[in-house]
């Protein structure tokens, strides 16, 4: 599965849930269980290609400004939620996080963690294992490297402080402050 193709799935989801995390998460693992065992694998792959890619700083300052606080779970889930908006969210998200102001209102909840499962049950409906082992989509990318949880790479960019928050994304802080 290319890039693109896990940008498909995900990209159709969102319109046909009316961006509803609950049906879009239903969507995704009835299209994803449709593919081969190997085609899910390479989805999760993909996945956690995204979740590292969007570690960065700027990113986590989105998350602090759109929930009031950072930390380590909320902002996985806050990077599964920014994957689960769909790959133009996403992409200019990564340029630019002031451009979330055009996506949030201040009560929204920015986080989507059922996405880390959708591999696992589609695998699993998928092949008909039920008892996940290393030959599911999640052992197989740890494997391959792809860890974002205990072994990840370190978050890249700028580092920043509250204060500079304001200044720094003032659209997505007017938006949410």
């Amino acid at each position: 599965m290319t890039k693109q193709e896990f940008w498909k799935i995900i990209n159709d989801a969102v319109v046909k849930s009316s961006n509803v995390d609950s049906i879009k998460n239903k969507q995704i693992i009835e299209q994803l269980s449709t593919y081969s065992a190997d085609e899910i694998i390479e989805f999760e792959k993909v996945f956690r290609q995204l979740i590292i890619e969007a570690n960065d700083f700027k990113v986590m300052a989105a998350n602090k400004i759109i929930d009031g606080w950072v930390g380590d779970d909320p902002y996985l889930y806050f990077r599964c939620w920014l994957i689960g908006q769909g790959e133009k969210v996403f992409n200019e998200t990564l340029k630019n996080p002031d451009y979330l102001a055009e996506v949030v209102d201040k009560n929204i909840d920015a986080s989507f963690e059922d996405l880390m499962y959708v591999s696992t049950i589609a695998f699993q409906q998928s092949t008909g294992k039920e008892e996940e082992d290393d030959s599911f989509p999640r052992g197989v990318a740890i494997d391959a490297g792809l860890d974002y949880d205990f072994a990840a790479p370190p978050t890249t960019g700028i580092d920043w402080t509250n204060e500079q928050l304001p200044t720094l994304y003032p659209k997505l802080w007017a938006k949410c402050n």
